[in-house]
């Protein structure tokens, strides 16, 4: 079996492939200082509480942090003696190389969303990816990746308010009933749910303009469905999207000697 991993910068994310799907997905916060034996602690603990039979034989990584990555390199070897994947390095192989300025490296997530995305609706697509950014990730026809947008994401900006304004309170988003707040909550509820549907279907809108092409848009991460209640664009909601492309990629490299 395939252990997918996908680290962010809030969260890191642990999913279980047999083959033909999914058979849990664990969550964690993500810290650059967890050891190898802490993950599978953690890992282990899970995957007893949830009555999983998993024979690991293969792992493969997405991370956007960097200092992780030893540790579960470590984590992998240690626990079941393999070599992980790490998508983003050389010796990853990718079904189409991404069409960017030279030197320029994707992130691996927004790779992964790119090879997933393509691999279920084709080319031609915009990804918005709900995480500590949010991404516009733009697909070709190809499959290539060939660039997109990051802007800063919701609750990150919901916590520069906050830490920026002394008066203003934290809060949670969520969609409020009405534009025009009434109470201080309300206010920014509504700045901040209907200014993030703005700014989601205004960069749609500039992106499909300057591609040129009819282009399919999918949301994916947690935010994704919230924000679909606007209606501010999206043709499917894939809260997979990220894993999915990770068994691609992994069995990619597989029939491609590379693993």
């Amino acid at each position: 079996m395939l252990l997918a991993i996908d680290c962010g910068n809030t969260n890191t994310v642990f999913s279980i492939w047999d083959g033909e799907q999914f058979l849990c997905t664990l969550r964690t916060s993500t810290h650059h200082s967890r050891t190898a034996d802490a993950y599978f602690t953690w890992y282990s603990t899970l995957v007893k509480h949830y009555g999983i039979e998993a024979d690991i034989t293969d792992v493969v990584i997405a991370s956007t942090v960097p200092r992780v990555v030893f540790n579960l390199r470590i984590f992998a070897d240690r626990f079941f003696g393999c070599r992980p994947l790490v998508v983003g390095k050389p010796e990853c192989l990718l079904p189409v190389v991404p069409r960017v300025d030279e030197g320029t490296v994707p992130g691996p997530d927004r790779l992964s969303n790119a090879v997933a995305a393509f691999d279920r609706h084709g080319g031609d697509v915009v990804v918005v990816d709900f995480g500590t950014a949010t991404n516009f990730d733009v697909v070709a026809s190809d499959g290539a990746y060939v660039g997109g947008i990051i802007a800063p994401g919701v609750n990150l900006s919901l916590e520069a308010l906050h830490q920026g304004a002394a008066a203003l309170p934290h809060i949670d988003i969520t969609r409020p009933d009405k534009v025009i707040g009434t109470n201080t909550v309300g206010c920014i509820q509504s700045g901040v749910y209907w200014g993030y549907s703005g700014l989601i279907e205004g960069l749609i809108a500039r992106i499909k303009a300057e591609y040129g092409m009819p282009m399919k848009v999918i949301g994916t991460g947690g935010l994704a469905p919230l924000f679909d209640q606007a209606d501010v664009g999206f043709d499917a909601i894939e809260d997979d999207l990220t894993m999915h492309g990770l068994t691609v990629i992994h069995r990619y490299n597989k029939e491609n000697g590379s693993t």
